[in-house]
């Protein structure tokens, strides 16, 4: 843990203002940490929400699901850690949690309409059904709407 001296009054607003800044994370450790925050698996929060003048944001990583992990292979220095993060890249990773947010509950809404019965457990509903809905117009030789 890094320690500073009080006396210093000068090294202490020097390291204040560094803080407030931010640090940027590198290509390699953003794009994973914006494939967490698309998974929803960071919470960001502005480091001093009374300042206007401090864009920095806190960013604490949680650990992914053991699927994701596997496949994402995350940095243990990112995960399970909290992050004092630049403005620009925090601004990023909001934009990315809320697109992550609409398609993942877009993938949900799908998946609760679908039937899974019918396409298993009755042969010729899944095949009739491309037949049924491209089949009538060209095979019956009727013409479209003039």
């Amino acid at each position: 843990m890094k320690s500073l001296r009080v006396s210093n009054l000068a090294a202490i607003r020097n390291e204040l203002q560094k803080y407030k800044k931010g640090r940027k994370l590198d290509i390699r450790q953003f794009n994973q940490l914006a494939r967490l925050a698309w998974l929803g698996r960071v919470v960001l929060q502005p480091l001093d929400p009374e300042d206007p003048e401090c864009e920095a944001a806190l960013v604490y990583v949680q650990e992914p699901d053991e699927l994701a992990g596997h496949f994402l292979d995350p940095d243990p220095d990112l995960v399970g850690r909290m992050h004092i993060l630049d403005g620009a890249q925090a601004r990023a990773l909001v934009r990315i949690l809320e697109q992550g947010v609409r398609e993942r509950a877009k993938l949900y809404e799908s998946l609760a309409r679908r039937d899974f019965y019918f396409a298993h457990f009755f042969e010729g509903a899944a095949d009739a059904e491309p037949e049924r809905s491209g089949g009538q117009a060209q095979g019956a030789g009727e013409e479209g709407p003039r």
